[in-house]
C-alpha cells in the first residue's frame, strides 16, 4: 500500500483513499471559477485544479493569467472550502506561488526541468509530478528523486498518457504504470484521463479502468461551457457530464470496497 500524502488534517492522497481532483484546464476569470467552485463544493469534491501558467505548444495560444490566476484560485478555494492545485513552470515562481496553492503541480513538459524539480524539493508542500509525454517509467521515477533528494518526500505521481504512433486519442493512457509505480516507489499515483485520452467520450471508461487497476485518484478537466473554453475544451466535461461520472465512480468505489 502506498503512503498517504497529507493535504490537511482530514484530507489525504494515497493509502486506501481515492480522491477526484477537478477543475478547468485554465483559469479564465473570476465568474468561471466561482461557478466551478460552487459546483464542486455541492458534490463534495475537495480539491480544485486550474492552470494559471499554461505551457502551450503555440506561443499564440492562451498562456494563462499568471499570478492573477493564482489569486482567483486561492479566493475560490477559501470561499468553497477547496484545496488548490496548480502548475508552476518557472523556478523563480515557486516561492511566489507558495501562499496560493496547497499542492504544486509539475506538468508533463517540465518533468525533466531539473532546476524546477530541485526548487520544488526545497518546499514543504505536496508535489504532483506528471509523467513526461515521451518519458519512460524509469525516467519518471528518477525525476521524483530530484525532488526527494532536496528534502521533500510528499510526492504524488500522475499518469497522463504518453505519445505513441496512435493518433485516435490525444495520448495513449498507460494504465499499467499504476501498479508499477506503486511497486517501485512508496508514493501514490493518480490518473488524468482528460489528457490521457483527449476525448470526453472516453473519460468515464478510462476513469473506471483507473479505479479498477488501483489508482489513488483522478484528475479531470471540467468547464461550465467547454465549447467556449480558452484551452482544451474538447477534453473538458460540462457540469452534468462530470456529475454523472462522479456518481458512477463513487458507486464503483463503494462496490470495490465491499468486495475487497
Amino acid at each position: 500500500m502506498t503512503e498517504k500524502i497529507k493535504i490537511d488534517d482530514e484530507l489525504f492522497i494515497g493509502g486506501r483513499e481515492f480522491n477526484i481532483i477537478a477543475g478547468p484546464c485554465a483559469v479564465e476569470d473570476e465568474q468561471q471559477m466561482d461557478a466551478i467552485g460552487k459546483f464542486l463544493n455541492r458534490l463534495g469534491v475537495k480539491i480544485i485544479r486550474g492552470g494559471a501558467f499554461k505551457p502551450r505548444t503555440s506561443p499564440k495560444s492562451f498562456q494563462g493569467l499568471g499570478m492573477e490566476g493564482l489569486r482567483i484560485l486561492k479566493d475560490i478555494g477559501e470561499k468553497y472550502d477547496l484545496k488548490v492545485i496548480s502548475e508552476v513552470m518557472d523556478p523563480r515562481d515557486v516561492e511566489k506561488a507558495y501562499d496560493y496553492v496547497d499542492i504544486y503541480q509539475i506538468g508533463s513538459r517540465n518533468m525533466q526541468n531539473f532546476t524546477l524539480l530541485k526548487e520544488m524539493g526545497k518546499t514543504d508542500k505536496p508535489i504532483l509530478l506528471k509523467r513526461g509525454m515521451s518519458s519512460t517509467i524509469d525516467e519518471w521515477i528518477q525525476a521524483s528523486e530530484y525532488i526527494s533528494m532536496e528534502g521533500n518526500d510528499q510526492i504524488i505521481f500522475c499518469e497522463r498518457g504518453i505519445r505513441t504512433f496512435e493518433d485516435y486519442t490525444r495520448n495513449t493512457l498507460d494504465l499499467i504504470s499504476v501498479p508499477i509505480i506503486q511497486s517501485r516507489t512508496k508514493y501514490p499515483i493518480i490518473v488524468d484521463p482528460s489528457h490521457g485520452t483527449g476525448r470526453k467520450d472516453l473519460i468515464l471508461p478510462a476513469s473506471k479502468a483507473a479505479l479498477a487497476i488501483g489508482a489513488n485518484g483522478l484528475m479531470i478537466e471540467i468547464h461550465p461551457k467547454p465549447e467556449e473554453a480558452l484551452s482544451d475544451g474538447l477534453q473538458s466535461l460540462n457540469f452534468s457530464e462530470f456529475e454523472d461520472l462522479y456518481e458512477e465512480i463513487s458507486r464503483m468505489e463503494k462496490a470495490l470496497k465491499m468486495n475487497g
